[in-house]
């Protein structure tokens, strides 16, 4: 009697175990890839999924977003200066069937992945283009991991250069290049400010003498400006045609 009422119970334990086991309960962002004897079956969830026991197997995949930071990564840029720069990258599962058959820890994978591409794209781009074009940088790797991940079942939806650390020397280095720059931008503006102004004191000179009678104008408004300052002495220009009218006469007179 005793051997039997334990026969029994194991019995019923092994059947509560076996019920037990088939359940699998998925939340909603979750999902079970289901194998049939090692052979894929289908991808199951979210909510109560039924599993046979022994003979099939799941796997739970999370398809929530997955946010990592690549660790900084020493990048030789185009134009020869050696920076470290690390980025964030955001992906998630969209396929689980391939995130479990096509690729081994496909976190690990992602993030070598996105190692690899950081440096091979950030050395193709010059250290101004680092700091000023980011967005474009972004995007452009971004685009490449997104490609590279398809087959793994993996959208890289984002990627976010963080830190570009310059060392000193070449801080110091772009601090003179930068000034250089403004100084040469400072000379060709004011030789292009002194050739302006040239081009229209010719312009004057030209019109002034096409007209006398403006000369004139212009003479008297210059003596009115002098007359308005405080000096002590001032001289006043003769005409030199004027001169040469009295000279003349004079030469004229004395001699009859």
């Amino acid at each position: 009697m005793g051997l039997t009422f334990g026969f029994g119970g194991i019995v019923l334990a092994l059947i509560i175990f076996l019920l037990a086991s088939a359940v699998r309960i998925f939340r909603e962002y979750e999902r079970g890839v289901v194998f049939m004897l090692g052979r894929f079956w289908k991808v199951k969830g979210p909510g109560l999924v039924l599993i046979i026991p022994v003979v099939q197997q799941v796997v739970r995949m999370d398809l929530r977003t997955v946010v990592f930071d690549v660790p900084p990564q020493d990048v030789i840029t185009r134009d020869n200066v050696s920076v470290k720069v690390n980025a964030v990258v955001y992906f998630r599962v969209v396929d689980p069937e391939k995130a479990v058959i096509q690729v081994a820890r496909y976190f690990d994978a992602t993030s070598q992945l996105s190692q690899t591409t950081l440096r091979a794209i950030l050395g193709k781009h010059e250290l101004d283009e680092l700091l000023s074009e980011r967005e474009r940088l972004n995007s452009d790797i971004q685009r490449v991991l997104d490609a590279q991940t398809d087959v793994w079942g993996i959208k890289v939806s984002n990627v976010e250069i963080k830190d570009v650390d310059i060392n000193e020397t070449m801080i110091r280095a772009i601090a003179r290049q930068a000034e250089a720059e403004r100084e040469r931008r400072a000379k060709i503006i004011h030789a292009e400010g002194e050739l302006q102004a040239s081009e229209k004191l010719l312009q004057a000179a030209q019109m002034l003498a096409q007209a006398p009678q403006a000369m004139q104008l212009r003479y008297l408004q210059t003596l009115t400006t002098i007359a308005g300052d405080k000096n002590s002495t001032i001289v006043f220009p003769v005409p030199v045609d004027l001169v040469s009218a009295v000279i003349d006469r004079f030469t004229k007179s004395s001699n009859p």
